[in-house]
């Protein structure tokens, strides 16, 4: 019997495929960065006020008796230090013979100089492994 399901079956061969990674690391040689500072000198002309205090000696004869010695007293900018000595009549008296008069004032006068000023500049240079070009890369200035 020809006809039977068995003799109709026909031997089919199904490949099978299989891939494989295989994953692994080297290390490739990329751009080249050079870092350096350049060092840079400016200079400029500073203003500051100094101030210092000038001060004015003015002797003033008193000549008068006083019974005890004055304490040195200020008189808005000026201080006041009494001079004093005894003398003998024939009876002992004090005398304010002078008063020392010191007058203070405040003096501003513009100080100019020039100084010099430093500062580093920073520039990065980069090599391009593929094209082997030097690629520059500096600062803006702000």
């Amino acid at each position: 019997m020809a006809g039977t399901p068995e003799d109709q079956i026909e031997n089919i061969s199904v490949p099978v495929i299989e891939e494989e990674l295989e994953v692994g690391k080297r290390r490739v040689e990329g751009d080249r960065v050079s870092v350096r500072t350049i060092a840079r000198e400016r200079t400029e002309l500073i203003e500051q006020p100094l101030e210092s205090m000038e001060v004015e000696v003015e002797r003033i004869a008193v000549g008068k008796v006083i019974d005890t010695a004055p304490d040195v007293r200020n008189d808005g900018n000026t201080m006041i230090i009494p001079v004093v000595e005894e003398r003998l009549v024939v009876e002992k008296r004090l005398f304010l013979v002078e008063e020392i008069h010191v007058h203070r004032r405040r003096v501003v006068t513009q100080f100019r100089q020039n100084v010099t000023l430093r500062s580093q500049e920073v520039v990065v240079e980069r090599r391009d492994a593929a094209s082997d070009r030097d690629r520059t890369e500096t600062p803006q200035e702000g």
